[in-house]
């Protein structure tokens, strides 16, 4: 009898298999949607700025409202090296990065490097409303319509951060809710252009 027991607790061949290829299919599909979105395995590098296909291309300057009124332009339009911050209120890490990326930013001196955000298809009032409990102070451009962050810069999800230099070349990308070690990584190589 206790042989009956202990093969009735072994899982058929069939089990083994159907839960073999549920463990692949879902390592297939979080491999999918980490390439789809842009995603980075942090595989230990100390440069953790992406080697995304935008490095290295200029990218045309923009111009557009102001989610507080106002036109936001560009920042390197005008020759100053720039990091964009691409967010949206609705966004959870989006949440969780914005009020670190505020505080720092309030607290350092940063020139030469201008830094902007851009609210990337998202509700005006919601935005808004973001920004203001975040204590945001530098400008932060409207984008309803995601005519910046998807067709000028591809990006299908957000948060994402972009550095520039004065002359609109993108010398790095970060995929994700920036740490704030990288945020100065960033900063200080601009900073040296």
């Amino acid at each position: 009898m206790s042989e009956t027991t202990s093969e009735s607790k072994r899982p058929s061949p069939k089990k083994v298999i159907a839960i073999g290829i549920v463990v692949v299919v879902v390592i297939a599909a979080v491999g999918i949607v980490s390439a789809l979105t842009g995603g980075k395995v942090n595989s230990g590098q100390k440069n953790l700025l992406t080697s995304s296909a935008l490095v290295g291309h200029h990218i045309h300057g923009f111009s557009l409202d102001g989610l507080n009124g106002g036109v936001i332009t560009s920042p390197w339009s005008h020759g100053h090296s720039t990091v964009l911050v691409f967010f949206a209120s609705y966004c959870g890490p989006c949440r969780g990065e914005m009020p670190k990326i505020a505080k720092y930013i309030r607290t350092h001196t940063l020139s030469p490097v201008d830094v902007v955000a851009v609210d990337a298809v998202d509700k005006r009032t919601a935005a808004r409303a973001m920004i203001k409990k975040d204590d945001v102070t530098f400008p932060v451009a409207f984008d309803p319509n995601g005519t910046v962050t998807t067709g000028l810069f591809g990006f299908q999800a957000v948060p994402e951060s972009v550095f520039l230099s004065p002359s609109g070349v993108v010398k790095g990308v970060y995929y994700g809710a920036i740490p704030k070690n990288i945020l100065i990584e960033g900063l200080k190589s601009l900073k040296s252009t």
